[in-house]
């Protein structure tokens, strides 16, 4: 199948095969609809963990789309972590702009509020915009009784990002060989105009470095999936 998505405000043109949507997609939409009947009177809180380069984004876009496709399954709704990044002042004076992205850089406490907010009821998500590059405040109007909260270091296994795990009915976790990693991420940067140099830079300097801890320090989720090298994914 290919399908047009609306990912973090650009345009994208996703591609899954019918044979993963049976098998890996659908079946996934429809144990989180078991999660939530379990207890339906309040909205489900799922993480979903990855390293950068694993298409998180447009993974939880398609799922959205496909969920509104079958009436018998609950709306779901996906809110990027993107937006709870420290501002480019923070950052400055704390001398980690260079870093952005990394475990260090996120307000995790301002996140576990939030978090709290849409676990009892009604609230907003702020949203990273980029062209400012920095959060905007409130974007996002949380409304669907399924929220998929998508970012690198959900699952985190260090003191601060643990104590999220009070706020997740259900995790999900997206592993990949690092080398299919690099080649994308470093092939992302070069579409977005960077020369080699620079692209390899960054991948050197921020996005490796991320990979790398996401994929060695990531508490065990409920469900694993792993993406190939083709970018298909699959349930371990």
């Amino acid at each position: 199948m290919k399908i047009g998505l609306m990912v973090n405000g650009l345009r994208v043109e996703a591609h899954y095969h019918d044979d993963e949507i049976a098998n890996v997609h659908k079946p996934l939409l429809q144990r989180l609809a078991n999660v939530h009947s379990a207890n339906a009177r309040r909205r489900t809180v799922v993480f979903l963990s990855a390293p950068p380069g694993t298409g998180k984004s447009t993974l939880t876009t398609f799922w959205e789309w496909l969920s509104r496709q079958d009436p018998s399954l609950p709306a779901i709704q996906t809110l990027p972590m993107d937006g709870f990044h420290h501002y480019n002042d923070w950052l400055e004076t704390h001398h980690l702009r260079a870093y952005k992205g990394a475990p260090e850089t996120f307000d995790v406490e301002k996140l576990a509020q939030n978090l709290r907010q849409i676990s009892e009821g009604e609230g907003t998500w702020p949203q990273y915009d980029r062209q400012k590059h920095d959060p905007v405040e409130d974007a996002i109007v949380v409304s669907a009784p399924i929220v998929i909260v998508e970012g690198n270091w959900l699952l985190r296994d260090d003191e601060r990002w643990r104590a999220l795990a009070a706020f997740c009915d259900f995790s999900l976790f997206i592993r990949a060989p690092a080398e299919a990693l690099r080649a994308r991420l470093v092939g992302r940067k070069l579409a977005g105009g960077l020369s080699t140099a620079d692209a390899e830079a960054f991948y050197t300097r921020t996005d490796g470095p991320n990979v790398e801890r996401v994929l060695e320090n990531s508490l065990p989720a409920d469900l694993t999936l792993e993406m190939t090298v083709s970018g298909e994914y699959r349930i371990v």
